[in-house]
């Protein structure tokens, strides 16, 4: 863009009417492109995690205060009336008991010692046992046959295999701390020689974690067919640092199922290689990532979080308020879905058609006040670019029905926040990390997350759960019809 000309007011007048009126056109035009740099400035600088779809992290010192999209309730924080409180239950046969004699009155002392006791009172301390390994020495016997005159030996058991090894547990913890709560390995070794006074090596904890994976592969492959045959499924993706560069993390999930895996791409080749949306055929939830949408043989849900938040950008940095009152409409719908009698599958049909009126109504008023861009100039290449409310109405209309399904079908949720629950550790873990040192680091870290994810989903204790899977019996997910 050039300046404009410098003009004084008499060269101004020596200009004929038409050198003027296109001097004023060339004026208004580039008037009109900074006006339009400078609405995308301010839009990004005002973005946050409160109102587009930016991580809180990336908030950094100007992080706004936490605030719920909804209203605020009319509820007490805290405990409310007749929750079920948690607290240390007793025992009944403890593990020690200690006495504490009574040998003289503390208000007169007095002499108790030959006194009869009418009464114990008692308390329990909960602790933990001294922690140390516990060595168990494997003898097999040699014997000379008389029939052969050859000298034998009694077999091991097939898992001892060294004159001196770790067992299943300590490699059972090891992958759980690793894998589970994300301690690095140095810091892993660290724990160990402290808690234990023994600190296995780097390379024996990777080699617990590989062996997982080879013994977790039919319950990897129990939790993919399940999660093709469920009738809903949440997806989501996100980046993750694979040897220093960008990968992305593909996750797909059901409220008692999990898989992740890795790949060099975000997209629909990504996705395709996963395995699991190309053969699914119910409905898929997420967000309006264009990839999705190529996957046509199964229904679309979009993520009402996701518009939330797009809502109260426009509101905000816009001050149209058909945005809030979009905002205010679905909030009412979810409420109303959350308050059906469980036998109800939808709302009633007159719900819907009231509902689907407002829904429209806001939409028209929306593209009233944010008409479709001028004519792009002469020889312009792409699309023409438009405001964050017009995109963000364009795509409410397109996808109205993928939008508003939750109301027509309650087994599609509101939002995908469960996909993107299912993430957020792994984000942790990157944090943590910073990148995995190599691609199959990645994807024995996602296989593992897949299995922990699922057993914790259906109610397994995790640690039980690795340590059954390193005894080659891994838990297997049992098919869920009412998924």
């Amino acid at each position: 863009m050039s300046p404009f000309p410098p003009l004084s007011r008499e060269q101004f007048d020596a200009l004929d009417g038409d050198r003027q009126f296109a001097l004023f056109v060339s004026m208004r035009d580039q008037l009109s492109e900074m006006a339009g740099e400078i609405q995308l400035l301010r839009d990004q600088v005002a973005r946050n995690s409160r109102n587009s779809g930016k991580p809180p992290s990336s908030d950094g010192f100007t992080k706004p205060r936490p605030k719920s999209l909804r209203a605020k309730g009319k509820r007490k924080s805290g405990g409310q009336p007749g929750h079920v409180g948690k607290t240390l239950e007793r025992v009944a046969t403890p593990d020690h008991v200690v006495r504490h004699p009574l040998v003289s009155c503390p208000s007169c002392a007095g002499d108790l010692t030959d006194s009869p006791s009418h009464g114990i009172e008692t308390r329990q301390v909960f602790d933990l046992p001294l922690m140390k390994f516990e060595v168990t020495e494997h003898q097999a016997e040699v014997k000379l046959c008389r029939d052969c005159a050859v000298s034998v030996k009694g077999a091991f058991p097939p898992t001892v295999t060294q004159p001196t090894q770790y067992g299943s547990r300590v490699k059972s913890l090891a992958v759980y701390l690793s894998n589970y709560q994300f301690l690095p390995l140095a810091r892993l070794r660290e724990l160990f020689s402290d808690l234990y006074g023994h600190a296995p090596s780097e390379s024996w904890i990777v080699s617990a974690s590989k062996e997982m994976v080879d013994e977790i592969a039919p319950a990897l492959e129990a939790i993919r067919e399940q999660l093709v045959a469920s009738p809903v499924l949440h997806s989501d993706e996100t980046g993750l640092r694979v040897e220093g560069r960008l990968n992305w993390l593909h996750s797909a999930g059901t409220e008692r199922l999990t898989f992740y895996a890795v790949h060099p791409k975000r997209g629909w080749d990504a996705m395709h290689e996963t395995g699991i949306l190309p053969r699914f055929q119910g409905r898929a939830v997420h967000d309006a990532f264009a990839s999705y949408f190529k996957f046509d043989q199964c229904s679309h849900a979009l993520c009402n979080a996701h518009h939330l938040r797009e809502l109260k950008f426009v509101e905000d940095e816009y001050e149209q308020a058909w945005a809030s009152e979009m905002t205010d409409l679905l909030l009412e719908i979810k409420d109303e879905v959350g308050a059906s009698p469980p036998e109800l599958a939808s709302l009633p049909r007159e719900r819907l058609a009231h509902y689907e009126r407002g829904y429209d109504t806001l939409l028209q008023r929306g593209f009233e006040a944010n008409p479709p861009p001028t004519e792009s100039p002469p020889n312009t290449r792409g699309r023409k670019k438009q405001s964050p409310p017009k995109n963000l109405l364009d795509r409410l209309s397109k996808w109205r029905d993928e939008t508003l399904v939750f109301m027509r079908d309650f087994r599609v949720p509101f939002d995908n926040n469960l996909a993107e629950r299912d993430v957020r550790m792994m984000k942790v873990k990157q944090k943590i990390s910073g990148t995995f040192r190599t691609r199959a680091g990645a994807e024995t870290f996602c296989a593992i997350r897949s299995y922990i994810s699922t057993a914790r989903k259906q109610g397994q204790r995790v640690l039980n759960a690795i340590h059954d899977a390193l005894l080659a019996n891994p838990f297997i997910p049992a098919a869920h019809h009412a998924e």
